[in-house]
């Protein structure tokens, strides 16, 4: 290449509000699963620092309660409440990091675990994108079932496009919804097979709960999630490139990166 180009993959935000973009639950599951041969090591590491800050976080608040112990015998439901909201907002600028790698994935970028650093700055309309989803989706499961389904579906690429696309919460929401609504059957059914596969892994555990067993099936357990976990962000990777697209720039070198996800 003589200069740099700008490459659109995938789809893109005006084709998408149209609806003019298709998902093949059998494709997008497949090509998931073999980027997920070569990615899961920098998405379960970020994991895993997110699930220990996680914990850190709900002790330290528990113990403001008086603990987890008299939490739980108390069933303090606020202090509950209030230490999921908070451990919620502490890990939700991470875990944008988590869905940026997955999306990177499905357009051949490499990521490494500091990649979960890299939206700090973002963090402020990361969280307020992310708290505003979770009142719509309990707001649609307290009301019937069926529309805090459909929303848990249909917001589920919203944290990205604040991310990627640079564009606000709000806005971002409703360009989900927009999308997504146009094959909302197919991306129910991706998720939904992927659930039914954690919850098959489950069964073991939960049947082994008083089980001298226990700790094997648990083990067992961690590894298909060290497999499924790399897997779902990847799948929610692919379904953001196919129905909004990412652009990149590819450079003098052959060498394509991103045009402005570190600008983020």
């Amino acid at each position: 290449m003589e200069k740099d180009q700008i490459i659109q993959v995938g789809g893109d935000l005006d084709s998408a509000l149209k609806g003019q973009y298709r998902i093949s639950p059998k494709a997008v599951l497949k090509e998931a699963w073999q980027k997920t041969q070569n990615t899961r090591k920098p998405i379960n590491l970020g994991l895993v620092f997110i699930a220990v800050l996680g914990m850190m976080v709900s002790l330290g608040a528990s113990q403001y309660f008086g603990g987890i112990e008299k939490i739980w015998e108390d069933q303090n439901h606020d202090a509950l409440n209030l230490i999921n909201l908070l451990v919620n907002i502490v890990i939700w600028p991470f875990l944008a990091g988590i869905e940026m790698m997955g999306v990177l994935h499905a357009v051949g970028l490499k990521t490494q675990p500091k990649l979960i650093f890299a939206f700090l700055k973002r963090a402020n309309w990361v969280i307020l994108c992310a708290l505003i989803s979770s009142i719509l989706v309990s707001i649609g499961f307290q009301l019937l079932v069926v529309p805090g389904i459909y929303l848990l579906v249909a917001l589920s690429l919203s944290i990205p496009l604040v991310v990627e696309k640079q564009i606000s919460p709000l806005k971002a929401i409703i360009l989900s919804i927009k999308a997504l609504r146009f094959q909302w059957f197919n991306i129910f059914a991706i998720y939904f097979f992927l659930s039914m596969i954690l919850v098959v892994a489950l069964v073991p555990v939960i049947s082994m709960m008083n089980s001298s067993l226990f700790i094997v099936a648990f083990v067992i357990f961690l590894f298909l999630l060290s497999y499924l976990a790399p897997c779902y962000y990847n799948v929610k990777g692919i379904l953001y490139r196919e129905i909004f697209g990412m652009r990149l720039q590819a450079t003098a070198k052959e060498q394509v990166v991103s045009d402005d996800i570190f600008n983020a």
